[in-house]
């Protein structure tokens, strides 16, 4: 806490000594977070008061938010201490400077208000995109700090409207084979994607009325499905098992007895053994695909992404000869398994393309317009 006065750091000690003095504020130990407060409080006002006089007498606009911002973290730092007050030391009370902010803020708010309105309404007058972004984002300052300003709300829809990217998408079969169409359509499909992109718009069809800036052409190369396969393998297991009991003898050959006369017995063990036939059925497919960003204002490629993505289908069963109590707990889960059907090719392709989805949606989302 001293740390941060000494270095400068008011706020962090004001907030730190508000944290301690929370509770039993009157308690003598807490007496030097009163002091500390204290001290960090003046400077901390001395150094904003000081900052916004500098920045008044160079009359200069692009001033009006610093000092806007300066006005509100004076009147935080008033709101903050002043739950605890009065704060005292020895029976005396500890002053703590107040001043009503109230009309300072609020021409400052208009003047930054004015300010950056006029800096929003000089990028909205041009036709590149940026800059009309930079519009919105210009205008959104002043819709937080002095709602509707000026019809601000009207001119952000306007921004954001002309500030968006239209990009138009294509799939572009190259492989000889046929697509499912029901991959397509959730290829195509960018509700489904989850995708929350302010400046950008997809559109799987082409809407007549819009002057499309990019397109995404995702060029299906190759479609790769290996044979079904069955793959076998047997294991030999054996385990020692408990295989009733016999009676134990004693060296003349007789039935020994215990203590009580009763005919001694013990378990009997044999070693069980079984072979287990493991199988497992396995079919993958891959897509190989293209992703293609192109400029349609000058026509040139501005980017691409290559995509590897499978499915693989998998399932395990077992049978077994012999003792079944030489099989593992695991051998006997394998057990209750069986044999499917195989996937047909188209669903195969299908959930590869599943697996697309979710690689293309990472290339959007992170690709930015």
């Amino acid at each position: 806490m001293e740390r941060a006065l000494t270095s400068g750091n008011y706020n962090e000690a004001i907030y730190k000594a508000i944290k301690k003095l929370r509770t039993n504020k009157d308690a003598k130990r807490k007496q030097d977070y009163i002091l500390l407060l204290k001290d960090a409080y003046d400077k901390a006002n001395e150094r904003d008061e000081n900052s916004i006089a500098r920045l008044k007498a160079s009359n200069n606009p692009e001033y009006y938010k610093r000092i806007y911002e300066t006005y509100n973290a004076l009147e935080k730092r008033q709101n903050a201490v002043r739950p605890l007050l009065p704060l005292s030391i020895k029976g005396r009370e500890v002053y703590f400077g107040y001043n009503d902010y109230t009309s300072d803020i609020v021409e400052a708010r208009d003047n930054v208000s004015g300010h950056y309105y006029q800096k929003g309404i000089q990028l909205l007058d041009t036709n590149d995109k940026f800059q009309i972004r930079d519009a919105y984002n210009t205008l959104s300052y002043i819709e937080d700090i002095n709602p509707n300003y000026q019809s601000t709300r009207a001119f952000m829809e306007e921004a954001h409207v002309r500030g968006t990217a239209h990009v138009i998408v294509a799939i572009e079969n190259q492989t000889n084979q046929v697509i499912p169409r029901r991959l397509e359509d959730a290829l195509l499909d960018f509700n489904t994607y989850g995708l929350d992109q302010f400046w950008t718009q997809y559109h799987a069809f082409a809407n007549d009325s819009l002057d499309y800036d990019y397109a995404m052409q995702l060029q299906l190369a190759r479609i790769n499905i290996s044979p079904e396969q069955v793959r076998e393998r047997e294991v030999l297991r054996q385990q020692r098992v408990r295989d009733g009991w016999q009676y134990v003898y004693d060296a003349n050959g007789n039935v020994a007895k215990d203590s009580l006369g009763n005919d001694i017995k013990e378990d009997k063990f044999i070693t069980a053994r079984a072979r287990l036939f493991q199988f497992e059925q396995f079919k993958q497919s891959e897509i190989l695909a293209n992703v293609v960003f192109t400029d349609l204002k000058s026509n040139e490629t501005i980017e691409q992404f290559n995509i590897d993505s499978g499915f693989v289908f998998e399932n395990f069963y077992a049978t077994f000869r012999g003792d079944r109590r030489a099989l593992t707990p695991d051998d006997r889960d394998l057990l209750r398994n069986r044999p499917v059907p195989f996937p047909s090719n188209e669903q195969m392709v299908f959930d590869s393309g599943e697996d697309l989805k979710v690689r293309l949606k990472d290339i959007i989302a992170d690709y930015k317009f």
